[in-house]
């Protein structure tokens, strides 16, 4: 399985116009061959001293894929060019983690 952490920074305010195109493309995400889970995140609220914030405007996308080979198609998908089209004006900033599990 490959897991993969997405944070994703909007420019100041575009957070939510980012998560409205994300959201509408979760569908056809969660329809490929491999994909496991697919969702976007931000930080919860009332949690306390303990957490590290991501702030106001930022998200992370939580993914789990059967193999590398999935991601790799996910990556290449006509849909993800589509998406990152819409939104590639919005984003300050991307930062993608590709994981592996450490049994």
């Amino acid at each position: 399985m490959i897991h993969v952490i997405a944070i994703i920074t909007a420019k100041p305010g575009q957070r939510e116009a980012i998560l409205r195109e994300f959201r509408a493309n979760i569908a056809a995400v969660r329809a490929e061959d491999g994909c496991i889970e697919y969702g976007p995140a931000i930080d919860a609220d009332g949690m306390g001293s303990f957490q590290t914030r991501f702030g106001e405007d930022t998200f992370v996308v939580i993914e789990k894929w059967r193999d590398a080979a999935a991601l790799k198609a996910h990556a290449a998908a006509p849909h993800m060019a589509a998406y990152a089209g819409k939104v590639k004006d919005l984003i300050a900033s991307r930062i993608i983690h590709v994981l592996a599990p450490a049994e």
